[in-house]
């Protein structure tokens, strides 16, 4: 049983590789020491051998092809020797990059032979259509673009850039982002291509992008082998302040550890390979040198590349020959991490692979007859095992290694886990690799990143994350409006409408605020409305007043007429009536009262009525007087003998019938739709308006024609009888008094119409107020002149026009 390499040396192939990687040749140990030591073991595969070939695809996908040829054919590349048969060949480890794994498992695929990658990510290869064959123990891609995205999030790097690499592995990482990131706000500002051909016109164009732009945060999903040129070019612009985001294929590479490199990659953070531990391997590859393996060429490349020595005299590849070995030569800086064993991570997942297959092997040759999982409930021949029956234990294995159980789903992919690595200084300068958090995917939705922010030193060796935001965030109190053609992540932050609040940072909308509720000033907060009506403030407690005086004026005057009852101006302007008028006008002003305060069910209905009672009385009154005075004048002509129509009770009767009216009006209206108090929140929707909505439109402008009705009428009469003779023209004055009340009422209608809130009410008030004290004044200032101030013109003769 031999299980091949695809990452190590390919001799009998002609290929030409780009130097010795010793990283690589780790890996090809560490395959190398986990096939001997489940050799030596009792309890896995005992009395089995397993065997292996170690080829180099030197990183090229061509070469990759032809080393899985050789595998296949033989060092010749001629005959068939697996075409028929089981042959001996039935797993093989490898490859480390994508795009070598693509074309090596679409060759083995024919042939039904499982392949396990210890460092091909790329998501396309978990597609069992496209790679039925395939396994890994690193995790897919599709789990490492999400660690990202989360990455972003919970630093809120909201404006980032993304460099890739020429090749699957960069293509599906970034369309695997992209999608991630959707709905996410996390926008990519730019996205640029390290071309697979290096090319330093384009990496300087595309480290100008990165330069110029507002994004501070570069991701970049690259192999450390196009990278290395990139970045050597990216430090000889001296280009610094920007946050990389590594990709697991190159945040653990050796390559990048020098202090030349600190300065400009000093805090990079990234998700790589989770650590595990081999004890054995840093012995192991002590025991490596020339002169224990003698023929072996790679172990010589490797002394050479590590020491710059031979065991013996050998060409350097450049016209000279390598010094003789001494055993006092140093190891070069740039490959010493080929023997830091201390977190072993690709060739721990090396050894995971090598494992698997053998733990597979293992429960296939458990397998009891009859009790099978092939045709016939058979199992495999284990002196002609096929690779396809490998491959289903492969799927179905779990074992644990290390404290970690190793299982493939169904896609060949392993448990999603990585190690969060920020690169920190460390002794010399050197850059060190830090764990500072971990990815689980195994954990349920939104728990699986874990970060100890604590521990993280950021670009420019800052303790403080860097800012990357196309726009700053939006307060509370603002939204976000994207700008026309640009990502969302690009905004201007808008104040909230009044009336709606956001009461959290960069809200994408505001929320209206309750009925009953307001946004404050900073928009920040819903608060209690204001709630306004007529109250007891400085306007109430002015219009109180004057409703107060008008009565006590009005009680005063009817006093004086009352003491002065028996004298010609009292008698001669019926008394009675006058009494009534001066009654009427007193529950005129304080009915103006009933309209100050919050409204109620009973005072919105009262309101209404006592006023629309009272001033019918009134205007009733001053219709009966008016007749009286019309008729006194005219009942001095010859033959005329109308003042016996218009007698005490007559005058009665019309006062009470003309009220009547007013008062079956009110009923109908108090029985059909009466006032009720009103929340009103549509006028001025910052406040709550209180007051008493009329209920029926028609009844309370019929009330108000009613009162016109009769003023007219009054006014009417008064008119005709302006110019009857006397000093004291009575008709005169009730002419004026309904002139004023007829002009305020007429004022009065757009005045209510167009008031808002609480001056509503105040312009009603107004009204009573101005009609009542016009009536007063006109119908009994002249009368308290002559009663008071002139008591000597207090005559009959003078009042009839008669004195010489």
């Amino acid at each position: 049983m031999e299980m091949p390499d695809i990452n190590c040396t390919y001799k009998p192939a002609p290929v030409q590789c780009n130097g010795f990687d010793p990283r690589a040749f780790r890996w090809a140990l560490t395959m190398r020491l986990a096939v001997e030591e489940i050799n030596r073991s009792n309890d896995l595969l005992p009395n089995h051998t397993l065997g292996y070939k170690i080829f180099d695809s030197c990183a090229y996908p061509l070469t990759g092809q032809r080393a899985a040829l050789a595998i296949l054919n033989g060092p010749g590349e001629a005959g068939s020797p697996l075409c028929s048969g089981a042959g001996p060949l039935l797993a093989v480890i490898g490859e480390s990059g994508s795009a070598q794994s693509i074309v090596v498992s679409r060759i083995l695929q024919p042939f039904r032979i499982p392949m396990i990658s210890y460092f091909s990510s790329c998501a396309c290869l978990g597609d069992r259509k496209e790679f039925p064959t395939f396994f890994r123990v690193i995790p897919s891609d599709d789990y490492q673009v999400k660690a990202i995205a989360q990455l972003l999030q919970h630093f809120n790097w909201t404006w980032v850039g993304v460099v890739r690499g020429d090749h699957e592995y960069g293509r599906f990482a970034l369309l695997g982002l992209l999608k991630e990131l959707e709905g996410t706000g996390v926008c990519v500002a730019y996205q640029e291509m390290i071309p697979l051909l290096y090319n330093s016109e384009r990496a300087l164009e595309i480290i100008r992008v990165m330069n110029s732009s507002s994004a501070r945060v570069v991701v970049v999903f690259s192999a450390e082998g196009e990278l290395t040129p990139f970045l050597k070019d990216y430090m000889a612009l001296n280009v610094t302040g920007i946050q990389w985001i590594a990709s697991e294929a190159w945040v653990t590479s050796s390559v990048f550890t020098g202090s030349e490199y600190y300065p400009y990659l000093g805090g990079t953070i990234g998700f790589g390979i989770r650590q595990g531990q081999i004890p054995a391997l840093s012995g192991y590859l002590d025991t490596v040198d020339p002169w224990q393996y003698p023929t072996n060429q790679l172990v010589h490349e490797l002394w050479e590349t590590l020491y710059g020595c031979s065991a013996d005299s050998r060409d350097d590849g450049g016209g000279g020959l390598f010094p003789v070995c001494t055993g006092q030569e140093t190891l070069n800086e740039q490959h010493s991490a080929y023997m830091n064993t201390s977190s072993p991570r690709i060739s721990y997942n090396v050894y995971k692979g090598v494992y698997a297959v053998a733990h597979s092997l293992h429960n296939l040759m458990l397998c009891e007859k009859g009790r099978g999982p092939f045709t016939n409930s058979s199992c495999a021949d284990l002196d002609n095992i096929y690779p396809w029956q490998l491959q289903h234990y492969l799927q179905e294995v779990s074992f644990t290694i290390a404290g970690e159980v190793v299982n493939f789903d169904d896609k060949g992919d392993s448990i999603p886990s990585y190690d969060l690595i920020n690169w920190q200084r460390g002794h010399g300068g050197n850059i060190e690799f830090i764990n500072v958090g971990l990815f689980d995917g195994a954990q349920e939705a939104g728990k699986e990143l874990l970060i100890e922010d604590n521990m993280i030193t950021w670009v420019g060796h800052r303790s403080q994350v860097l800012v990357s935001v196309c726009s700053d965030s939006c307060p509370p109190g603002f939204r976000k409006a994207v700008r026309a053609g640009e990502p969302i992540c690009c905004f201007d932050c808008v104040p909230c409408d009044s009336g709606k609040i956001s009461n959290e940072t960069d809200s994408i909308d505001c929320m209206a605020c309750p009925e009953d509720f307001w946004s404050n000033i900073g928009g920040t907060h819903c608060i209690p409305k204001e709630i306004e009506f007529l109250s007891h403030d400085a306007m109430g407690i002015t219009l109180t007043v004057i409703a107060v005086v008008g009565a006590c004026l009005t009680i005063s005057v009817l006093a004086v007429f009352l003491y002065h009852r028996s004298t010609p101006v009292v008698r001669v302007n019926n008394s009675e009536l006058s009494f009534f008028i001066l009654l009427s006008l007193t529950l005129c002003f304080l009915c103006a009262l009933i309209f100050i305060g919050e409204p109620t069910a009973w005072s919105c209905m009262l309101r209404h009525t006592a006023f629309s009672i009272t001033f019918s009385l009134c205007i009733s009154c001053i219709l009966g007087k008016t007749l009286v005075v019309l008729a006194a004048f005219t009942a001095t002509r010859p033959g005329n003998n109308i003042m016996k129509w218009l007698g005490p009770k007559q005058q009665r009767v019309i006062i009470f019938s003309c009220t009547l009216v007013q008062v079956i009006i009110c009923a109908a209206w108090l029985i059909s739709a009466p006032p009720y108090p009103n929340r009103n929140t549509q006028y001025q929707r910052s406040k709550i308006i209180l007051e008493c909505s009329v209920g029926s439109d028609l009844a309370f402008w019929c009330v108000l024609g009613y009162i016109g009705l009769l003023a007219c009428l009054c006014f009417v009469l008064a008119f005709l009888a302006r110019k009857l003779p006397g000093n004291f023209n009575e008709a005169k004055y009730i002419t004026f008094s309904m002139l004023i009340f007829c002009a305020v009422w007429l004022a009065f209608i757009p005045a209510y119409v167009s008031s808002p809130g609480k001056f509503t009410v105040a312009v009603e008030i107004f009204a009573i107020l101005a009609s009542s004290f016009g009536l007063l004044l006109c119908l009994f200032a002249p009368k308290c002149y002559i009663i008071l101030i002139k008591p000597e013109k207090n005559t009959k003769n003078h009042l009839m026009g008669k004195e010489k």
